[in-house]
């Protein structure tokens, strides 16, 4: 992707952390890149009081209020992908100015004959980040050693999945290793600028691109793979098969959202128990490589202060794995354990 440092985060009207998920995360993790976000319908001056992140950043009106935007980013992941038809008039205006327009929906830019005329007669880009040519078959590679691969899974979809990659990431950055986060998603993408869509591959190749991925990166001490889906999950349950087989883990961190029982988007599936969940994902990923859990990634965003650790204390009895909220009890039991699964191997 391109490098871009005065992004606008477009959310018009959909400013909710169920569908600006992508914008919340940009916030978090791209804060510095963020020049404003867009919503004519906030009542509010400021990304803080929007998203209770992002700061000072502004909430504005219109692309023309930031004179010097380089990219407007959709910040939202509605279900089914599309964009909003209201959204049409905010994307032109942008594209008529010279601002790139990056999207990870679905429903590609580059397929609408009169964005790309409005694009070329600016010189601004259209990104579709899930756009992909990713046409080959996995190979069995053999993992090199002393690359560590430690791969997130989940319960459900959206729990946190990529979120607790990105803080291990940190943590172990903080603690002086050499450890490179790896994009699975639209939103890691965006964030990190490199990934693979896997949501967007075809069936046939999720495997050897997420394989492709980890031997594109192997010169880092730990790869930190972003999951997707949930081995359980009635919809979803390809894209993580194909990536247990395709990243080969040493590790996982099993990621679950305290208090959800009930599977995203089939309000009428409830979630199989978890504990069975991790044990058929460990079974899956030992097909291919030796593998084990090292961590629980506990979401408490529902939680009271005074039950989150009751919370971790019942994921570490249930799992027999050190377990944390990354963000609010923070990442060094993941960082100790992600260390120690790195003392095995090179032991070996």
């Amino acid at each position: 992707m391109r490098a871009h440092h005065r992004i606008v985060l477009l959310t018009d009207g959909h400013s909710t952390p169920f569908l600006a998920k992508t914008a919340i995360s940009l916030l978090r993790y791209r804060g510095s890149d963020i020049a404003a976000v867009l919503d004519r319908q906030a009542d509010c001056q400021n990304a803080a009081k929007l998203f209770s992140v992002g700061g000072d950043t502004p909430v504005v009106g219109s692309v023309t209020e930031i004179a010097d935007a380089d990219a407007l980013y959709i910040g939202i992941a509605p279900p089914g992908g599309r964009m909003p038809s209201e959204w049409r008039a905010l994307i032109l205006e942008a594209l008529e100015r010279g601002v790139d327009v990056v999207s990870g929906l679905h429903e590609f830019l580059i397929d609408d004959v009169q964005y790309v005329d409005a694009a070329e007669q600016s010189g601004a880009a259209l990104i579709d980040v899930r756009r992909n040519r990713h046409r080959s078959t996995a190979t069995a590679w053999k993992p090199i050693a002393g690359n560590v691969r430690i791969h997130a899974v989940g319960h459900d979809c959206s729990v946190g999945k990529m979120v607790a990659m990105l803080e291990l990431q940190r943590g172990l950055a903080a603690a002086g290793q050499d450890a490179e986060f790896l994009a699975t998603g639209q939103t890691g993408i965006m964030i990190s600028g490199r990934g693979v869509p896997v949501d967007c591959v075809v069936a046939d190749f999720v495997n050897g691109a997420a394989e492709q991925l980890v031997v594109d990166h192997a010169n880092h001490d730990f790869l930190l793979i972003e999951g997707q889906g949930s081995i359980s999950h009635p919809a979803f349950s390809a894209v993580t098969a194909g990536l247990l087989h395709g990243c080969a883990p040493d590790g996982l961190l099993f990621c679950y959202e305290a208090g959800r029982t009930k599977v995203k988007g089939l309000t009428d599936s409830m979630i199989p128990d978890m504990k069975q969940q991790l044990e058929v994902c460990l079974s899956f990923a030992n097909l291919r490589h030796p593998c084990r859990a090292i961590g629980v990634a506990v979401n408490t965003r529902q939680l009271t202060e005074d039950q989150v650790d009751k919370e971790l204390r019942w994921a570490e009895d249930t799992f027999g794995l050190p377990a944390c909220d990354v963000y609010r009890t923070g990442v060094d039991r993941l960082v100790e354990a992600s260390l120690s699964l790195r003392r095995e191997i090179v032991s070996q």
